[in-house]
């Protein structure tokens, strides 16, 4: 068994949190590599867009079961729950940004942090 209390690579939890929203068809999954930003305060923003409050649900409850599951791992932190327009989940070296797609658009994170290497995900078919 795998040690509980280190914390995996931001890397594999970046994939892991990718693998979450997949799971729930989030649509335009980017993943921001901020490790060569300065003052970044994570390692990676994992962002993507779903299209209803029930949608947002799901994909912030697969993000959390696929990381549970694999790196049995909770978020230090989680936001948005209530108003589900920008739902947060907090992993100090990975968060994850699960938005509606006009409070994506209205808070631009790929734009705020136009140093990170950024990397889009094809959406699943």
């Amino acid at each position: 068994m795998g040690k509980k209390n280190n914390p995996a690579p931001s890397e594999i939890l970046s994939d892991i949190v990718v693998k979450g929203m997949q799971e729930k068809k989030a649509s335009n999954i980017t993943v921001m590599d901020l490790r060569q930003v300065k003052n970044a305060v994570a390692d990676f923003f994992v962002i993507c867009s779903g299209n209803s409050d029930t949608q947002l649900d799901a994909i912030a409850e697969s993000v959390d079961n696929e990381v549970s599951k694999q790196l049995a791992q909770n978020p230090w932190h989680r936001e948005g729950t209530q108003n589900k327009e920008w739902v947060l989940l907090d992993y100090v070296d990975v968060v994850a940004h699960i938005f509606k797609p006009d409070k994506r658009k209205f808070f631009g994170l790929e734009n705020m942090w136009g140093d990170a290497t950024i990397h889009q995900i094809e959406d699943v078919a």
